[in-house]
């Protein structure tokens, strides 16, 4: 029986199930956000993108190859058209009728049930207008208060801010310079850093700061450890729970 590993004191360090528990179950289905939901995670990470036809679907690759037998791109693909898509299982196979791309909806509707914080990362770029789509979406689950949105643009978070000024968000990057702290603190953003450009220091500074550090994507229990000793407050990890 495939399981995770486990970290024996993660103390006030919140562990986030990347793309659901994807080191066990197909990234970024129903099962894999059900898996970690029967498990200890803090929350759920996930990536949203727009079809076609107006549908917000979860992915995060910029087309289906690696994880479909066909290559579609979700941007310019109808919904119907990416939800009859036969998923791979984690062992290559083809026999699993449960695996295919989920909704927005699918993911909030899970998130909520198992009392799990939904890590959503816009993918692509996302006017205001777009924004208030996702943002609408939630609220109809009323959830939006136990979502952490997250983004390598800045300005799909920014313009997340016009619609909800409050929203939680973290910005993605792979390093962490003073430039880009400067641009956290300006905009009372959040973090979610590649682990690896993370040291104490930067962490401590960033905490004085008042911003929330989360990192990415730790599956090494000694990486693990040593993030933690850091203070970091959030882990997003394949495997680790």
């Amino acid at each position: 029986m495939m399981d995770t590993i486990k970290i024996p004191d993660h103390g006030k360090t919140k562990i986030v199930a990347h793309r659901g528990l994807s080191g066990i179950e197909r990234e970024n289905t129903c099962s894999a956000f059900v898996a970690a939901g029967n498990r200890s995670y803090f929350g759920i990470e996930t990536d949203v993108r727009k079809t076609s036809d107006g549908h917000f679907v979860l992915c995060h690759d910029d087309d289906t190859a690696r994880n479909c037998i066909d290559k579609l791109v979700p941007e310019v693909s109808t919904f119907q058209s990416l939800r009859r898509l036969q998923y791979k299982d984690k062992d290559e196979t083809f026999d699993r009728g449960d695996l295919m791309m989920p909704t927005l909806q699918e993911y909030v509707k899970i998130c909520k049930r198992y009392g799990k914080v939904g890590v959503l990362e816009f993918k692509g770029s996302y006017t205001v207008e777009q924004a208030k789509e996702v943002l609408d979406i939630i609220r109809s689950f009323e959830y939006e208060n136990s979502i952490i949105f997250i983004s390598f643009s800045l300005d799909n978070l920014l313009n997340l801010r016009k619609v909800w000024p409050e929203a939680n968000a973290q910005w993605l990057t792979c390093d962490v310079n003073p430039e880009t702290v400067q641009k956290l603190v300006d905009n009372k953003i959040d973090l979610d850093a590649l682990f690896t450009c993370l040291t104490k220091e930067a962490v401590d500074d960033l905490h004085a700061k008042g911003i929330v550090v989360n990192c990415w994507t730790v599956d090494r229990l000694e990486d693990a450890q040593n993030l933690i000793a850091m203070g970091v407050d959030q882990i997003t990890s394949n495997i680790l729970e």
